[in-house]
């Protein structure tokens, strides 16, 4: 691959004038032009008439069931959760099929694994698999939603599903996976230990979750996977477990993020497009991924691409953001490493305003985990930043590179950044500020 890149270290005040070029923002409407949300027959059903009791107690699985199954046979509708604190296990939804939480509806998933069984076909963290079931799942469907201004509640805590976050199930997949065995024998189940994603829509068309409130999930609480024409939008998720990713669009195209809140336990939104090996044999990349108008307060990243990113990444726009907390460690956070490789290209971020990040304001770490230990080199090429506002941030930059991978055109325009305390740290790579001011802290 390249040779090592030079080092850009900015010292605390330095402001630099440069020639700077606007980045492509116009690709992103025609990204836009595409994204359309499904629209659904004038039909409801309500899960109350088939049976489901708003007690929180019995179990209203074979209602909702039901009542899914009977809207979709009808030709499609609106499956109504009515006020009230419903029991299930996990929804399975059909083809034209909006599942709609009514205001004061809470849905309360089960936290027995048996539940989630017979597996479904998923990937966990990256790796294709059989595994138990999303806590709502969908399959090859085109027209589906969840909506409203209820509350999806996983109620995992660390007496159920977040026990289950170190498992030796976790190697065991990961070594069927380079070792190629067949994804049909790649079955795993209670004993496993493998935690199930809360919402996934699997090779999905024309996708829309819109206004519900997400609670205490297993693990990913929204995870599109495979899917087109995706749209994400008003939603609120506050879940602290581990691994809880607020929102991970993997292997998708033409996706919209917009007016979200999020504080996760992990990435508030992390892009992937699979791990290692399998994400290769696989080959499907993210793209055109616009994230606007959205809220992030405690994660690992605000918006993070990797490290599950062995199809690649492109095209990947964001606007118009609020982040801050101590516990947010950066504002745009890209990460691979030898293992895993991938081409992260034309990544762009403007007007972001932001109170505090614990970390850095961009963090690209290529030494992740295995680091440089591997065949497949990762690249991040063409990633620009401008009008990005911070109050307080330990140091702008954190970016750790190897000389093998590439790390290139890393641009900041125009930004300012408060109450800095260290040196940047910039390895192996080619990443300048122009137009920018820096403030130490007092």
């Amino acid at each position: 691959m390249s040779a090592v890149k030079p080092a850009v270290v900015f010292a605390l005040g330095l402001v630099l004038t440069l020639q700077a070029g606007p980045p492509e923002w116009s690709q992103m409407a025609g990204i836009l032009s595409r994204i359309v949300a499904p629209e659904f027959p004038a039909r409801e059903m309500n899960i109350t008439d088939f049976g489901a009791a708003a007690d929180g107690r019995t179990d209203s699985s074979p209602a909702i069931r039901k009542a899914i199954e009977a809207c979709a046979h009808a030709g499609g509708g609106r499956v109504v959760v009515p006020a009230g604190e419903f029991l299930t296990g996990p929804v399975h939804l059909l083809g034209n099929v909006e599942l709609h939480l009514a205001t004061n509806a809470v849905l309360k998933f089960s936290t027995d694994p048996k539940a989630y069984l017979p597996p479904v076909f998923t990937r966990f963290e990256g790796t294709e698999c059989y595994n138990l079931s999303p806590l709502v799942y969908a399959l090859g469907q085109s027209n589906v939603a969840v909506t409203g201004e209820g509350v999806l509640d996983g109620q995992a805590d660390e007496s159920n599903w977040l026990a289950w976050k170190n498992t030796p199930a976790r190697k065991a997949l990961a070594k069927m996976a380079e070792d190629g065995v067949p994804v049909s024998q790649r079955q795993f189940g209670e004993r496993d230990r493998l935690r199930p994603d809360f919402i996934e829509f699997n090779r999905c068309q024309n996708v829309l979750i819109e206004g519900v409130r997400i609670r205490r999930s297993p693990m990913w609480e929204i995870h599109p996977l495979l899917c087109t024409n995706v749209i994400v939008r008003g939603v609120d998720i506050s879940s602290h477990g581990a691994n809880n990713d607020g929102c991970d669009p993997e292997s998708c195209r033409d996706v919209l993020i917009d007016g979200c809140r999020f504080d996760t336990g992990d990435d508030c939104i992390a892009i992937k497009s699979g791990r290692n090996a399998d994400g290769r044999r696989v080959g499907v990349p993210a793209e055109n991924i616009i994230i606007r108008g959205c809220t992030m307060r405690d994660g690992h990243g605000g918006v993070t691409i990797g490290s599950e990113i062995s199809g690649g990444c492109s095209n990947v726009f964001v606007e118009h953001c609020e982040m801050d907390s101590p516990r947010l460690n950066c504002v745009l956070r890209l990460k691979s490493n030898a293992m895993r490789g991938g081409v992260l290209q034309n990544i762009f971020m403007r007007d972001v305003n932001v109170g505090l990040v614990k970390d850095s304001v961009l963090q690209i770490d290529f030494l992740y985990e295995e680091g440089a230990r591997g065949g497949f080199y990762p690249v991040a090429e063409n990633v620009v930043l401008e009008n990005i506002t911070v109050a307080q941030t330990p140091r702008v930059l954190n970016v750790r590179g190897f000389p093998a991978a590439t790390i290139s055109g890393v641009r900041i325009y125009r930004s300012s950044f408060g109450r800095i305390k260290k040196p940047d740290v910039v390895l192996n790579a080619d990443v300048k500020l122009v137009d920018c001011k820096t403030e130490p802290a007092n």
